[in-house]
Formats: C-alpha cells, structure tokens, sequence
C-alpha cells in the first residue's frame, strides 16, 4: 500500500503524494496556520490545517519536491512567535485536487495533549498595530482592543485548548462584517486572527467613577484631566488593574503611596516612546532591545541627574523601572498630536497590600475603591491574571537578568534534559511561600506560573489553587510527585500544601517528596542551563530552611538533581528577635558586630546606633534569647547596610541591599581581607575593615565597593574549594548585577566554567523549576522521601 500512495497508483490521479503533519510546540495564536495556508498555496499543494488538541494537523498533497520544501519551512520560517518543536508525519491516501482550506477546530480530530502543547503569552503592540492606532486615517484609529495575528492577549484571554476564538474571553464579541473579511482574507495579516475586533464589533472602554458610574464625556479627556489633576486612576491591563498617576506630580505619587500603603517599595512607570525615556533615564543598546522586544517587560534603568522627577518615585535608588506601553489601551492613555497630558505615569500593580492583582471590573469596584478616584474599565473579561515582568540587563552587559517573570514570558515552557525511566510522569514544584510561582514539569518540558504573590494572605492562596487546576487543564496534566520546601510554617510545604491543591487532586495519592531550600535553587539554574553530572553551587539569599533548622544562605554546594552536599558556608550567627531581624536592619548590624569582633564591635554598635536599644540585642545575641541561627548573605548585606547609614525599618524585601548595591562606584577595585577554615567564612576582618574605613570617614560609596568585591572573592574561594569544574550561581542576591559581574570575573579567572540564569529568576520565583527537577528525578530513581 505505502508503495501505491507514493506512486500515486490510485483512480485517475497524476502521480502526487499526500502526507500528514502533527506540528507540537507553540504553535496556537501565533498565526501558525495562516503561515502553512500560504506555504502551501505557492508551492501549489491541496490539502487542510486545523489547530487540534495536539498541536497543529495538517494534510498537504501536491509533488514530491514540493512536499520535501514545504516539510522543511514549517520549522526553518515558522512565524516569530512559533517554537516548534516536534513535527512528525506519515503518508496518507490521496484526495485529489480540492485546494487548500482552514479548517475550523473540531473539524478533524487528535485525541489527547501533545507536550509542550500551550499556548503563547501575551505579546506586546507590533509596529503595524501601533501605525493602525495613531493613524486618524484608519478605521481603527485610537481603538484600545486593536490587535493581530502577531500581537495581542493570548494567555490571559484563552479557557481552553485548542486555541480558537470560541475558546477565549474574545467569544463574547462576533465578528462584525468588516473584520469577517479581514478574517477570511488570506492576503490580510488578520487572516484567522483569533483576537480581532474593531470599534464596532469588539471590546469598549468605560470610565467610571468609585461607583461605577459612567463619566459623561469622551474617555481620553477625562483620564488625561484626571491624571493633570493629581488623581489616581485603576487601569484595566491586560492581565490584571493597574494603578495610574501622573508621574511628574510629587503630591500624587506621595498620596498613591499613602494609600497603598507602600512607602518605599519601588514604583514602575509607563513612556509614552523611547524619546520620552531617554529624557529621563540613561538607555544602552542592550536596554533598549529589551524594552522594544515582544515580551517589553518593565526593564531598570539608571535615573539621569536632573532629569526632574519625584524622589518618591523610587526612594534611595538611582534606579527607576521603566515600560513602554505593551497594548493600544495603553497607548490611548498618553496625548497624541494636538492633545495635553502627562507622557509619564506612573503604572503600579492594582492591589491592596497582600491581595492579587484585581482581574474583574467587579472586583476591582469592591477593592481598589480606597485607592482610586476612577476607574477605566472595559468588557473583555481576563481569564489568567498576569502581571507585568521585570528585567534588567546586567553581568556586564552580558545579557538580561528576569527579576519577575510574568506578562509576555508566561506560559512558555522552558526546555530542561530529560531523565531517563520517567516515561510521562508528570510532576509539580510547589514554588516558595514568597514570590511564589508553581511549575509543571513533564518530557522535558517545565511551565512555569506567572508571579502569583506571596502565600500569607487567604487571596493568594486561593488563587494559587485556583490557577493549578487552571494551568493543569491547560497543559492536559497533572502530577503525580510534587516537589515542596522543607520548612515546616511554608503554606505550600509539605504539611500545608494538600490545602492548596485543587480537590479533584488531592485524592490521586500523589508523592510530597520534600527539597532543600537551596538544593531547588540549585537544581533550577542546573536545568535551566541543561547541565548532568557533578556540579558546584553557590547560592546567595536572605533565608532558606537548611537541613539542621538554620536559616541558611550563603551556601556552597556540591552534587546533582538527585542529591548535593553542603561543603562551605557562611558562619553561623544569633538572628536577634527571628524575622523582626529582617524588617529591622540594625540589629543584624548589632548582632555581626558583637558576634565577630566582641567588645570592639559593641563599642562600635553604640557609636553608629541608639545605645539603649544596643544593650537590649546585645543581651538577646549573648544570651541566644529567640536569636535562631543563620548564614544568611542576605543579612550579611542587612548589617553593612546600616552600618552604612541606612537607618530606617526595612518595608519590603531586600530594601536594605538594594540600596546598599546600587551605591557601588564603576571602577573600585579594592576588598577587605576574610578567611576561610574548615568549611567556615569567618567576616570579621571584613567587618574591621567597614568599621575602621567608617570611623575613618571613607566615603560610604566606596566601602560599599569593597563590600562587594570582597564577598565575591569570599564565594570565589568557596567554590574553588570544591575542586568542580563548573558552577552555578543562584539566589535572590544575584539580582544584584555588580555582585554577579564580579563573581563571575573571579571565578572565570580562577578557570571555573560559569552558569547563571537567564530566562528564570534567580530569586524565589524559580526556585519550582528546581523542585519539579528534584522530585521527578527521585521519582525516576525511586528515591522518594527525605530531602537533599
């Protein structure tokens, strides 16, 4: 038979052949198959494309040759957005000529889920779509919901798998006749374009006042007046409310704070355009691809002196996290020619303090009406919150560093190797009880959850139950091992995570395999990189629960997935008053100073702090009275920073070294002495080297420099240690890009091959890839309990 198809030998048909493809990857809403319509129109092939449960399928018939070239472009021209990454096929029967159609869903059928089956994240504004909006010419001039085949909501929109417009939060808009021909029109660059709409078939805007009022008047005025006048308005994004003000307007920014009650946490702002960036912010080359890319994250940059704006914008950083506006609502917020307004704003997450992103026009009335003098609505309903990314680009320029990954990276898979024996078993990382994200791991295919949040509030916690069975149905999976922190208060550790599992799963006798903190990190920068074999690593943070029920941080590690050893760390010392340590920086100041250098340190404490309230940590550090012990780097960079200056209560994570990191000068080339013995960084040279330079007088931009050349060469020493090869370097405090440059020099200089990561954060928010990893090569091994 396989003979006669390829001959052709059938009824009165020339000599073609016909074949079926199975396209796997992401390859909905990418304008996958208008892609293969026009591939096989001008190779003249007949045949179908359907988006099926599986991928994409297709038949295509035609000559020989001309399947051969149009097998090898599906993959080697796929559209932007596409990441192909399985195609298969078999010969089939032939039909004879019938053209070549786009076949709805369900018009052929695959049964089941084919991995890494997803579909793609929200992309941001393509330039057509953004010409389209500014254009007073076109029919969609100033319409917030304009979008195409390249561009638009994608995840935060879709409820189900295939990827078709029935199947989204887009269903509840029928296409009017304009854009129905659009849909249909092969030549148009909306053929098939899920998400199309215009003015008078898709989504409409509404402003409307705390009581969902509608405010008379065209809604672009009354947004720029209310902006012009100091006001706070909730935004409805694209996966989630965000709060606006106008970024200029010290008193508004100061009321926006008051209200959420923030006072220091770093605020993002929205641009209108590059140039309007660039008259605030210095921008290099690699910061600029990285705020004009697809994903078009929130990207840090250095504040330019002078520049004008409000100190309260990002206070004690020279820092200010920038965007550019991602979708054409955010575009319609700024003036365009002849218009008035503010070309900065500011664009906060629209939240109470705690709570998720508000994600219905419902729940943000009941919600944010403490917050925001109006509200911008709109009736495209968001089925997945997401909220915006934030990268940097750092390690000297050598690529960009994801701080939170969310909007336009989410849900799309990181590829990780594959362990042999593990068939399709699924398994889950549950994500740490801070900047918690979850992760699906299946045939070397790891989903990640966007940033939901930290599980200390009933909201969060719910919404984590909620977006895994949203996410499990999305995948076509579920786990059958689950990765979880050892610390035995986590809402997601091994005790309490059956409580945040949706029900259906709790009853599936799935296997809690239980996974050091720092072993995760570890585990997570390994698969990221694709690494096997015996690895070093060294992890950086401010707490992770370590095997002996210490709070550990500065970690030199050794080992696999399977398992790592701890081989040097930072010495132990008294944590005074447990985590009230971390929300007030000097006591770890007190606590370093009298642990390492005694009676000279306390005399020290007593110059730079209140001497009352030094006695009082000093009898608790002697003492051991609710002082846990910790080998924190995290802390470490808590104490110097006070004894730095920073004098005030510490009002989110890591505060006090971000502040202490982004004083470091270019071009300090100098350290403070250590030592190392017996597996043991002892910094009390280093801490007599800060406390001579303070009493001194050195300027504290320098001792900062110092400071950080002297922990690098403090890890450096560590790792050599291990007598490795390669390293990987994780850990919250690698998102400071001066420490990460200078560990990288070091270690490359001392011949060690290093590893970091790129494409998950080096903070808490990756730490599920580790676990998924861990957990599903235990249950390969048959290695299920304890941890490692």
């Amino acid at each position: 038979m396989a003979d006669r198809l390829r001959r052709g030998a059938v009824g009165d048909f020339p000599a073609k052949r016909r074949e079926r493809f199975l396209v796997t990857g992401v390859v909905q809403g990418v304008g996958f198959r208008p892609f293969v319509y026009r591939l096989a129109v001008a190779r003249g092939l007949s045949g179908w494309v359907t988006n099926t449960g599986r991928g994409v399928t297709l038949e295509v018939e035609g000559e020989e040759a001309d399947l051969e070239a149009f097998a090898a472009a599906l993959a080697e021209e796929a559209p932007p957005l596409a990441r192909v990454t399985g195609v298969r096929r078999r010969t089939v029967f032939p039909q004879g000529p019938e053209g070549f159609r786009v076949l709805a869903t369900g018009g052929r059928s695959d049964k089941g889920r084919a991995p890494g089956m997803m579909v793609p994240p929200d992309t941001a504004l393509c330039p057509e779509c953004r010409r389209e909006v500014l254009d007073p010419g076109d029919r969609r001039h100033l319409y917030p919901f304009t979008t195409c085949t390249s561009c638009g909501p994608r995840f935060t929109i879709v409820r189900g798998l295939p990827y078709d417009r029935q199947l989204t939060t887009m269903a509840a808009f029928p296409l009017c006749s304009a854009c129905r021909r659009e849909y249909r029109d092969p030549a148009d660059r909306r053929f098939h374009a899920e998400t199309l709409a215009c003015p008078a078939c898709g989504p409409r805007p509404a402003l409307v006042d705390r009581q969902g009022r509608p405010l008379p008047g065209e809604w672009r005025a009354n947004f720029r007046r209310l902006i012009r006048d100091g006001g706070i308005v909730a935004v409805k994004g694209l996966g989630g409310f965000q709060l606006a003000c106008n970024a200029h307007d010290g008193g508004a920014v100061e009321e926006l704070r008051r209200r959420k009650r923030r006072p220091a946490k770093p605020f993002a702002v929205m641009a209108k355009d590059l140039e309007t960036v660039r008259r605030h912010c210095l921008v290099s080359p690699a910061e600029e691809r990285l705020m004009l890319g697809m994903e078009a994250p929130i990207v840090l940059l250095r504040r330019l002196p002078g520049a004008g704006l409000p100190e309260l914008l990002a206070p004690g950083l020279p820092t200010l996290g920038v965007m550019l506006p991602y979708t054409p609502l955010h575009l319609c917020l700024f003036p365009v020619a002849g218009e008035e307004g503010s070309e900065l704003l500011v664009l906060t997450s629209g939240n109470a303090g705690g709570e998720p992103l508000a994600a219905s026009n419902e729940e943000a009335l009941a919600n944010l009406s403490h917050l925001a003098d109006a509200f911008l609505l709109h009736d495209r309903a968001i089925e997945n919150r997401c909220d915006d990314s934030v990268a940097r680009v750092g390690d000297g320029g050598n690529g960009s560093i994801i701080l939170r990954r969310a909007r336009g990276f989410v849900p799309e898979a990181v590829s990780v190797s594959r362990a042999r024996g593990v068939g399709e078993v699924v398994t889950l990382g549950a994500g740490g009880h801070l900047k918690t994200t979850f992760c699906l791991l299946r045939e070397g295919e790891a989903h990640l959850s966007p940033h939901l949040g930290d599980l200390e509030t009933v909201e969060v916690r719910d919404l984590y139950r909620k977006s895994l069975e949203s996410w499990g149905r999305l995948t076509g999976c579920r786990p059958r091992a689950i990765g979880c922190d050892m610390h035995p208060g986590y809402a997601n550790s091994e005790r309490g995570l059956p409580d945040l599992l949706p029900e259906g799963w709790r009853r599936e006798g799935l296997e809690l395999i239980a996974v050091q903190h720092h072993h995760a990190h570890f585990a997570a920068c390994l698969a990221e990189n694709g690494l096997e074999g015996e690895v070093a690593g060294l992890i950086l943070d401010g707490t992770g629960y370590g095997e002996d029920g210490a709070a550990w941080g500065f970690e030199v590690l050794a080992g696999d997935y399977l398992s790592c050893r701890r081989l040097v760390h930072l010495a132990y010392l008294p944590l005074p008053g447990g985590e009230g340590a971390i929300r007030h920086p000097w006591r770890m100041a007190v606590s370093y100073l009298v642990t390492h250098l005694g009676e000279e340190g306390l005399d020290a404490a007593r110059r730079f702090f209140p001497e009352r309230e030094v006695e009082t940590v000093a009898g608790m550090v002697a003492g051991g009275f609710n002082s846990p012990p910790t080998s924190s780097c995290g802390r470490l960079f808590d104490a110097v920073a006070a004894i730095l200056g920073f004098d005030g209560m510490s009002t989110y994570e890591g505060q006090p070294a971000m502040e202490l990191g982004e004083m470091v000068p270019a071009g300090v080339d100098g350290r403070y002495p250590f030592r190392l013995e017996g597996g043991i960084l002892d910094p009390a040279p280093l801490l007599a080297g800060i406390v001579e330079d303070r009493r001194a007088g050195v300027d504290r931009r320098r001792i900062s420099a110092f400071f950080h050349n002297t922990v690098a060469a403090m890890a450096t020493a560590a790792v050599a240690q291990t007598n490795l090869a390669r390293v990987v370097l994780s850990g919250g405090v690698f998102q400071n890009p001066h420490l990460l440059s200078k560990v990288r020099e070091a270690c490359q200089g001392a011949g060690i091959e290093v590893y970091t990561h790129r494409r998950v954060p080096p903070n808490d928010g990756g730490i599920s890839l580790g676990q998924a990893m861990v957990a599903q090569r235990r249950w390969a091994e048959g290695v299920l309990g304890g941890a490692g």
